[in-house]
């Protein structure tokens, strides 16, 4: 699909508006909001691990109210069951048949707040749904809708009465990132709000308007030789000797699909090797497996991913120009 100018600037500014009206709630936070709306419009699962306080339900709850759809809440808590989260089967005495109750999953923005306090037995209810976008209650499957985004937080520090997520569950979110603390601008802003109501921000695109973001962003050019970066990249991960698993296929998959939206929504129709190093540590970073040895020494994905930036060549500007007028002469 050939993506028209009006399509690109559409998509440009609505973007831009998605951002700007969650910037009113997450002071300061501009560059982490994009990237949770990449994730939204690049039809995956957003992970936000950081400190206690720093606006990760604030984010998730933004983005579900700026999506004129539905949202859901879900607290998970050790004691927290599956069916708490896709829906159970009841028997209904009075009409003689059992009728399904759907879960707070059915939604098209999901708060999973805390994730890792949930045993694994119920944070594998939502692997089928995330990555297929339907739930199996009793041999039948019901799909949830579109759009549909998770967005999952998680406490690094706090570990008692919590789970580690399966690299499994991991490898289903297409990225994984944190706010961090506001600087001191932004925490002055704050702290002027302080005494006033909490402040709400409105819809300003239907769900349809999702899903038409999402059909744009599959049209992004991607040149052979960005492919081939990305490639580059990711073979790089599984030979690092700090790694002992490297970046799966669906993680070569997940960066392709979100440069292209990442793209678009900086305004240009075509991929840059820019774009995909933007994207390198929050899209691939978490999927790595660490030596234990590597782990012992301090070292951590992100920095792994930050080697491999600097190791992989990527193409040059002269080289796609190239390849270009080589592909209009055949």
């Amino acid at each position: 699909m050939t993506i028209t100018q009006e399509q690109s600037a559409w998509f440009a500014e609505t973007f831009t508006t998605l951002v700007d009206n969650v910037e009113q709630v997450v002071l300061g936070k501009r560059h982490v909001i994009e990237l949770a709306f990449t994730a939204m419009v690049s039809e995956g699962h957003l992970l936000l691990e950081d400190y206690p306080g720093t606006g990760k339900t604030s984010l998730a709850r933004a983005m579900g109210r700026s999506v004129q759809g539905t949202s859901s809440r879900i607290q998970f808590t050790p004691d927290l069951l599956p069916g708490d989260v896709t829906g159970i089967t009841v028997y209904d005495q009075r009409r003689g048949e059992f009728e399904f109750h759907q879960g707070p999953i059915f939604a098209n923005v999901v708060l999973a707040d805390e994730i890792n306090r949930a045993s694994p037995k119920t944070q594998s209810a939502l692997l089928e749904v995330m990555e297929e976008g339907h739930v199996t209650v009793d041999g039948i499957t019901r799909d949830v809708g579109v759009p549909f985004l998770v967005v999952a937080t998680q406490n690094p520090v706090e570990q008692a009465g919590t789970y580690r997520l399966p690299e499994a569950q991991l490898d289903r979110f297409l990225m994984k990132t944190s706010l961090g603390y506001p600087d001191h601008a932004a925490t002055l802003r704050i702290l002027e709000a302080s005494g006033e109501a909490s402040r709400e921000v409105a819809p300003v695109v239907t769900p349809q308007g999702i899903v038409s973001m999402a059909d744009i962003a599959r049209g992004g050019y991607l040149a052979p030789l960005v492919l081939d970066y990305i490639a580059r990249l990711v073979d790089a991960t599984r030979l690092a000797r700090e790694v002992r698993l490297g970046v799966s296929v669906r993680g070569a998959l997940a960066l392709t699909k979100a440069s292209r939206t990442w793209a678009l929504a900086h305004g240009r129709t075509y991929v840059t090797p820019d774009d995909v190093k933007a994207l390198a540590v929050p899209v691939l970073a978490h999927r790595l497996i660490l030596d234990p040895e590597a782990e012992f020494d301090g070292v951590t994905a992100e920095a792994v991913i930050g080697q491999v930036l600097l190791y992989v060549v990527p193409p040059t500007q002269q080289e796609r120009a190239d390849e270009r007028r080589q592909r209009e002469n055949v």
